[in-house]
C-alpha cells in the first residue's frame, strides 16, 4: 500500500544523474528480455500457439465489425453514442480545471482496485484518462453484446476478447497513464524500472521465451517440506498415478476408506496445502483412511493414454490396491473438477457392469453437464479444438502453462494485470503465497485424454445426455444410485455454480446439493477454524439454482462439517486405524512421492 507521501502529486524531481544511470541499466536489461525471448527461436525449440491465438482474436472480433458494418444506419448510431457520451466527459473536464464540480459520466466498478489511488479522482487529466478509458470499454462491451446476426458462441467469445483486450490496455497499466507509476519512478529515478525488466528476463527465461508471469516467491515453497507434508506413504505406483495412503492421527477410524481423485489439470497438493488449509490432513484428523491418487506429469511416451484409461490405470488401479491393503471392498470417493468428471463417468461405467466398489461420491466443483461451463467455452470449438489438437500431435501433449494461461485469462484483472505492474513496473517482487505457488505448478495432458475431454464434455456434452461410452458401454448418470454430495463454489469462473447445479440432478440416488461462497479454490479450501465464508444448504436441487437459493439456508463458516457428517452417516462403525507402513503392500516411498515434483 502506498503511503502519503507517495500520493502526494508534488513529489520531489528526481535525480537526474541516477535517473540516466537507470535508463542506462533499463536499456540493458531490455537487450537481455529480448535475447531471452528470440533463443528458443533460434534453437528452434519456440512453443507455438500464440499466433493462432490472436488470429483468433482478430477473427472473432472482425465478426462483430462485419455485423455492424452491414448496417450503416446502426454503425452511425453507434459511433454517435460514443462521441456524444466523450462530449459530455470533455464538458465535465472543463468544468473541474475551471475549479468548478462536476459530477463523473461513469465510475468504475466499486470492487475495481485499479483506480484506487486518490489522484485518478482528484486530478481532473487522470480523472479524464479513468473516464475516457471506461466510457471507450463500456462502447466496446455493448457492441459485441448487442451485435445482431452474431451466433452465441461467436457473441460469448466476443465479448470475452473484449474484456481481455479492454484489461491488457488499462490506462492503470502504463507508467505514462498512471499517477502512482509517475510517482513511484521518479521517487526511485528509474530503478523499479530496472529491478522490473531484469524480472522480465528472468521470467521470459523460465518459460522458454514465453512470459510466465510469476505470481508468488517460488524460492519460500518447497513440495513436501512446507505444502504437501501431511504424514503417508506412497503404496502404489504405475505409468499414471501414485497412490498415497496417509498415517492415522486417530484410535478408530470409519471402516470405508476414502479415496480422493484430483484434476490432472492441476496437481494434487491444492488438497494439502500447509498444514492448517490441508483438506486431507483434516479428513485424516476426523477419523478416515484418506487415500489421495497424484497423477503423474505426463510426457510424450504417455501421448495415447485416453480418458478411459486415467479410468482404468488411475481410479480402478486405486481401488484393487485399497482392497489389497485395506480387506475393505467399499469406499468412499471424492472427485475434485475434472477428476470429479472422471469419477462421474467412472460411476456411469460401473454402474452398466455391477461393480459396486464405490459406496458413495463427493463431486467438488465438478461439472458432469457443461450447457453453462462459462468463460472456458470460448475456447471450445471445432476449428479452435482442431488447432490444439495439431499442436499436441508435434510433442503428445498440451503444454500445461496453455491451461493455466486460460485460468487466468478468466479474471485477468486479478490474476494477470495487477502481477504485471507490480513485478515489472512497479519492480516489486511478489509475496510468498502458497496458493498462488501451486497455481503456477502447472502440468500437462495426455493428447488422447485432453482431446476426448473438449470433444465430448465441453463440444458435445455427452456426458449429461448419455452419449459417452467406454468401450462398448454407454455411460448413463441416472443408473448411478449411490449417495452423492454435490459442492458447487457461489463465484467459480471454472466449474459455474448454475453449472454444477444442473449437472448435479442428473444422478439417480439421494442427493445432497451444497453452495459455498467464493471461488473455484478458496470456496473448497475453506477450513472449518479460518470460518471465512460461509455455505447454503437446502432439500434436493431440483429447477434453478436462483428458486433453490431463496429458500436455502444460510450456514456461517465451512462446508467441511457438514460433508463429514454426511460422509459418517453413510457408514457409521468404525475400526482399529490402519497403518500404512504395516499394510500388506510395501510401502514405495514416503508421501507426496515421486510424480507430483514432476515439473512442467
Amino acid at each position: 500500500m502506498t503511503d502519503q507521501a507517495d500520493r502526494r502529486p508534488d513529489a520531489p524531481m528526481p535525480d537526474f544523474e541516477a535517473l540516466s544511470r537507470n535508463m542506462a541499466r533499463f536499456v540493458e536489461e531490455a537487450g537481455r528480455v529480448a535475447v531471452a525471448y528470440l533463443k528458443p527461436f533460434e534453437e528452434g525449440r519456440a512453443k507455438g500457439g500464440a499466433a493462432d491465438e490472436v488470429g483468433e482474436i482478430v477473427k472473432t472480433l472482425g465478426h462483430v465489425a462485419e455485423k455492424w458494418m452491414s448496417d450503416p444506419q446502426k454503425a452511425i448510431e453507434a459511433q454517435s453514442s460514443l462521441t456524444s457520451r466523450f462530449i459530455e466527459l470533455w464538458a465535465a473536464t472543463l468544468k473541474r480545471m475551471q475549479g468548478e464540480q462536476a459530477e463523473p459520466v461513469i465510475k468504475p466498478d466499486p470492487k475495481d482496485r485499479r483506480f484506487a489511488d486518490p489522484e485518478w479522482d482528484e486530478n481532473p487529466l487522470f480523472d479524464f484518462i479513468k473516464q475516457a478509458y471506461l466510457l471507450t470499454v463500456d462502447w466496446a462491451d455493448r457492441l459485441a453484446s448487442q451485435a445482431e446476426g452474431l451466433d452465441e458462441h461467436t457473441r460469448h467469445k466476443a465479448q470475452f476478447y473484449v474484456r481481455q483486450i479492454a484489461s491488457a490496455l488499462a490506462p492503470s497499466n502504463f507508467i505514462a497513464t498512471n499517477p502512482e507509476l509517475i510517482r513511484t519512478t521518479l521517487r526511485e529515478n528509474g530503478a523499479n524500472l530496472v529491478r522490473g525488466m531484469q524480472m522480465l528476463a528472468e521470467d521470459i527465461e523460465a518459460g522458454g521465451g514465453q512470459l510466465k508471469v510469476r505470481q508468488s516467491d517460488p524460492t519460500k515453497f518447497e513440495v513436501g517440506v512446507n505444502l504437501a507434508n501431511t504424514p503417508g506413504k506412497v503404496i502404489f505406483r504405475n505409468d499414471l498415478i501414485e497412490l498415497l495412503q496417509y498415517s492415522p492421527t486417530t484410535e478408530k477410524v470409519l471402516r470405508r476408506p476414502l479415496l480422493i481423485v484430483p484434476p490432472w489439470i492441476n496437481k494434487y497438493y491444492i488438497l494439502d496445502l500447509t498444514p492448517d488449509k490441508s483438506f486431507i490432513r483434516w479428513a485424516v484428523d476426523q477419523g478416515l483412511t484418506v487415500f489421495c491418487i497424484s497423477w503423474v506429469n505426463p510426457d510424450e511416451r504417455l501421448a495415447g493414454k485416453s480418458f478411459e484409461d486415467y479410468m482404468r490405470e488411475g481410479i480402478f488401479a486405486a481401488l484393487d490396491a485399497i482392497t489389497r491393503n485395506t480387506g475393505e471392498e467399499e469406499v468412499s470417493a471424492v472427485g475434485y473438477c475434472v477428476g470429479g468428471t472422471l469419477l462421474a463417468a467412472t460411476l456411469a461405467y460401473m454402474a452398466a457392469n455391477g461393480d459396486e466398489r464405490i459406496a458413495s461420491a463427493t463431486f467438488l466443483t465438478t461439472q458432469v453437464d457443461f450447457t453453462h461451463a462459462g468463460d472456458l467455452k470460448v475456447f471450445v470449438d471445432e476449428e479452435q479444438i482442431r488447432a490444439i489438437e495439431e499442436e499436441m500431435a508435434k510433442r503428445g501433449y498440451l503444454e500445461g502453462s496453455r491451461m493455466a494461461a486460460a485460468f487466468n485469462m478468466l479474471r485477468p484483472n486479478d490474476l494477470i494485470w495487477p502481477y504485471v505492474v507490480n513485478n515489472y513496473v512497479r519492480g516489486i517482487s511478489p509475496m510468498p503465497f502458497d496458493l498462488l505457488y501451486w497455481n503456477s505448478d502447472s502440468t500437462r495432458m495426455p493428447a488422447a485424454n485432453h482431446s476426448f475431454y473438449m470433444r465430448e464434455c465441453y463440444l458435445k456434452n455427452n456426458l449429461a445426455r448419455g452419449r459417452m461410452t467406454f468401450g462398448n458401454t454407454r455411460l448413463e448418470l441416472p443408473d448411478v444410485t449411490i449417495p452423492t454430495y454435490h459442492l458447487a463454489t457461489r463465484e467459480d469462473h471454472i466449474a459455474p455454480a448454475r453449472s454444477v447445479f444442473l449437472g448435479s440432478q442428473l444422478f439417480g440416488g439421494r442427493i445432497r446439493f451444497v453452495l459455498a461462497g467464493s471461488g473455484h479454490i478458496a470456496g473448497v479450501i475453506n477450513p472449518p477454524a479460518k470460518s471465512k465464508y460461509q455455505h447454503w444448504v437446502n432439500g434436493k436441487p431440483r429447477g434453478e439454482l436462483e428458486d433453490w437459493l431463496k429458500e436455502a439456508q444460510e450456514v456461517p463458516g465451512s462446508w467441511w462439517p457438514d460433508w463429514i457428517d454426511w460422509i459418517a452417516a453413510q457408514n457409521p462403525e468404525r475400526v482399529k486405524a490402519r497403518d500404512p507402513a504395516a499394510g500388506p503392500l510395501e510401502p514405495l516411498c514416503d508421501a507426496p512421492g515421486t510424480y507430483v515434483k514432476m515439473r512442467a
